[in-house]
């Protein structure tokens, strides 16, 4: 069982998402008003789902204040799917979106999918090239430096890591970091490559090469 906490404005989308993850026996805490969440109860969640459209403050000025208080995934729910929206919300440290209207069992697929991502174990430490992650700490180093990646950017560099020089299509990736495999939602590896790669700029570094046609791998 986990504890959800599921922000928006809409009731019926509520309880909608209540009603569904009810059923896998999490406990789903309701709020309709993004101004009233309590923000010092927000570590007692193992997920949380935000709105992105919402009167008061939207969910991107919201991801950015509770993704400074926790580490727990957070999934923006949108009707939105335009690219510039994407970016700007995964870069505030947001780890996938689900695009509105959504079916029960990709709703149920994507709770189930990152809260297991959340229960892996790590225990390694990989130095390659340039780079140095430390699986335990879930952090990636550059030339000794910290690179400041959200949670779900650092499992694809990760994955493609442990896997270098082996090529993964988009589904693929999906299917291995995020556990599920969803043709429409490739928009959100190809969101999260673009952000890794403007970060790794920063160092004139790209180790995350595109194989045109057929995806990315890890190049080093």
């Amino acid at each position: 069982m986990a504890k959800i906490l599921a922000v928006d404005d809409e009731p019926a989308i509520l309880e909608m998402i209540e009603s569904i993850l009810n059923k896998d026996g999490h406990l789903v805490t309701k709020v309709s008003d993004p101004l009233k969440i309590n923000m010092e109860e927000l570590h007692r969640y193992d997920l949380i789902l935000l709105d992105i459209m919402m009167p008061g403050i939207d969910g991107f000025e919201l991801c950015k204040r509770i993704r400074a208080l926790v580490d727990c995934p957070i999934l923006f729910l949108t009707a939105k799917t335009e690219e510039k929206s994407l970016v700007n919300g995964l870069s505030l440290g947001a780890d996938d979106y689900i695009s509105k209207p959504f079916g029960v069992m990709e709703l149920r697929a994507r709770i189930h999918a990152h809260l297991r991502r959340e229960h892996r174990e790590h225990s390694v430490r990989m130095v390659l090239g340039r780079v140095c992650i430390q699986i335990s700490q879930k952090k990636l180093l550059v030339d000794d430096k910290e690179l400041p990646l959200t949670k779900a950017e650092y499992e694809i560099c990760e994955f493609l890591a442990k896997n270098r020089g082996q090529v993964f299509s988009k589904e693929q990736i999906l299917e291995e970091v995020f556990g599920f495999d969803s043709e429409s939602n490739d928009s959100t590896i190809i969101t999260h490559i673009k952000n890794i790669r403007a970060k790794f700029a920063d160092y004139d570094y790209t180790p995350i090469k595109t194989v045109w046609g057929i995806g990315y791998k890890w190049e080093e």
